[in-house]
């Protein structure tokens, strides 16, 4: 019956049929099963987002890359992918997922360290899930969303030390701070005996190695403008923290190069626990404090070494420097030193142990973008006025005053009269006939990516926000001149990402746009427009504005690039007052969410 009658070689021929049919048939329910898996089940996501990160990055194919960059730029594509959800925190100059493989000397490894763009994805940054349009100034110094960056480590490693804890849906910040566990407002009404934090004398300061930044918040209440930093360190998000209590803050290391400020910018330079070893490599890094600090300022340093058990080496080779340096010692309070720097001549010896000298006349110690730390001391500018602490007007005058070292500038006096009644014209536009938020609660966090003499912020003195004034790196060295009217910013090159986290700027400013992405002195185009505005997004808010001024054929084309990155752009003639060619794109970012 059935196959045992027939023949061997029907019966094989059967079989190889049957054997045929059931591949067919598991390949067909093998093909259906993965359908669903990749249609309804978050693997399908995954996957789809690994695929576009292969495919935007350019490594895999760098001529795609330009090929969809100018698409974007000519409007023929009409949008930029998404990141994938692992990327919400995504900084792609601190990524330690590559920097880690670098050299730990002088902690070069936590230093910036870019990505050519064919290797940067060239996709938009997601928020992460939860997220909500942050809490607005000044209760942001108090408390913030938990699920904007839903990081718990520092408050679970340092909530007994009053940095912050974690309650209800709020991360809360107490104001504390490892050297001062009861709370920012008594360390500085401490340190207020012994140099004059209110009146005026003293608006900038420095945090080095800042963790959440409660130093610069409550500072803000004696009108001292502080610039805090930290690397992307164990502790991940400090700085992440700090930017959403909307605190000053920028991502940085004390390495192997000059941090991106100009020289004898700073009134105050703090260190509470920092950790920095001042002393080594020949001082080099107490001589990069030096730099920075203005004549007559202060140096603040709570923590070790100052009186700590077990390094009475470094104690006494930390005051040693000091002395070579001839700054005065106007405390020792506990864990805590305090020097004033000289005013006048140095007072230099000839020979001390750590062989510092003074550097020579080729030395301009306001470079500092990508400049190796030098081990020579800084000599002070020769400029006409003067620019020390004491003889500076105190703020608010010093923000009006014209700035002593602009006369180092051609015509640097009138041009920054010039720009200074310019930009009261063009802020009283925006506000009062573009309808911009600023004035209001809902901006706190400013960028002006072109600032030259730091006009824009200046023109929001009464506004409760604070200005990152960012002086391209290859244009004319001008920060110092921000910094002598009491507000701050940084050197940095716009072909490059910036040094902070996503999400970062409430409302970012660029007047000429197109000239951040040109060599100054060839016109030549180093870079396109399209990676600045991904990059622009980035450090943006969801629901944030930006502001951008230039000639009509390159605000066609922010626009057209605005559209592929999600933004609402609306184009305006410029304010009657003004002449050129200007128009005035006005974009918002749209909150979208993966």
């Amino acid at each position: 019956m059935g196959h045992a009658n027939l023949p061997a070689s029907k019966r094989v021929s059967s079989t190889r049929q049957w054997r045929i049919l059931d591949l067919v048939s598991a390949a067909f329910f093998g093909l259906v099963f993965l359908f669903f898996v990749l249609v309804f089940t978050p693997l399908g996501d995954s996957l789809a987002a690994s695929g576009r990160q292969t495919l935007l990055r350019s490594g895999s194919d760098p001529r795609q890359r330009h090929r969809l960059v100018a698409a974007i730029e000519l409007g023929q594509q009409m949008s930029v992918e998404v990141c994938p959800a692992d990327m919400v925190d995504h900084m792609p100059c601190e990524d330690p997922r590559l920097n880690s493989q670098l050299s730990r000397e002088m902690n070069y490894y936590r230093e910036r360290h870019c990505p050519p763009p064919e290797d940067t994805p060239l996709c938009l940054v997601p928020p992460p899930t939860g997220y909500r349009i942050p809490v607005q100034w000044p209760e942001s110094l108090h408390k913030i969303w938990h699920d904007n960056m839903p990081h718990n480590k520092i408050a679970e490693r340092k909530g007994h030390q009053g940095w912050m804890k974690l309650e209800g849906p709020h991360f809360i910040f107490p104001g504390g701070g490892t050297m001062f566990p009861d709370g920012a407002e008594q360390y500085i009404e401490k340190l207020g005996q012994y140099i004059p934090i209110s009146g005026g004398t003293l608006r900038t300061a420095l945090d080095m190695g800042c963790g959440v930044a409660s130093f610069g918040g409550y500072l803000l209440s004696q009108n001292i403008l502080t610039m805090s930093f930290a690397p992307r360190d164990s502790h991940k998000s400090q700085i992440q923290f700090a930017v959403e209590r909307g605190v000053p803050a920028l991502v940085a290391m004390l390495g192997t190069r000059r941090l991106p400020f100009p020289a004898f910018g700073f009134d105050l330079v703090h260190c509470s626990r920092c950790l920095i070893p001042f002393t080594a490599y020949n001082a080099t890094y107490f001589i990069e404090v030096d730099r920075l600090l203005r004549p007559g300022g202060y140096v603040v340093i709570s923590g070790p070494p100052v009186q700590w058990p077990k390094q009475d080496k470094e104690w006494s080779d930390l005051q040693a420097v000091a002395r070579a340096l001839c700054y005065e010692l106007i405390a020792v309070d506990g864990n805590t030193v305090i020097w004033k720097k000289p005013t006048g001549d140095l007072c230099f010896p000839n020979q001390n142990e750590f062989g510092l000298e003074l550097c020579d006349d080729s030395d301009d110690p306001s470079y500092a973008w990508y400049f190796k730390l030098k081990k020579c001391v800084t000599k002070p500018p020769l400029v006409k006025g003067e620019y020390a602490i004491g003889t500076i007007p105190k703020w608010p005058e010093r923000l009006t005053a014209i700035p002593p070292r602009s006369t180092l500038l051609k015509n640097g006096a009138d041009v920054y009269e010039a720009d200074t009644k310019r930009w009261v014209r063009r802020v009283a536009y925006y506000k009062h006939s573009l309808n911009i938020k600023l004035g209001t609660p809902a901006i706190r966090n400013v960028m002006d990516m072109n600032a030259l003499f730091g006009g824009f912020a200046a023109a929001l003195k009464s506004d409760p926000v604070w200005v990152m004034n960012v002086v391209p790196a290859r244009k004319p060295s001008t920060l110092d001149v921000v910094f002598d009217r009491g507000l701050i910013g940084v050197y940095h090159d716009w072909c490059e990402p910036f040094s902070t986290y996503p999400r970062t700027y409430d409302l970012i400013h660029v007047a000429g746009i197109e000239s951040l992405t040109k060599d100054p002195a060839s016109g030549k185009r180093r870079c396109n427009l399209v990676d600045l505005m991904v990059e622009i997004d980035r450090i943006l808010r969801p629901e944030g504005t930006v502001v951008v001024r230039d000639i009509p054929e390159a605000i066609d084309k922010v626009a057209r690039i605005a559209r592929a990155v999600r933004w609402r752009p609306t184009i305006y003639d410029k304010e009657p007052e003004s002449h050129g060619r200007d128009k005035i794109l006005v974009a918002t970012k749209t909150f979208w969410k993966l």
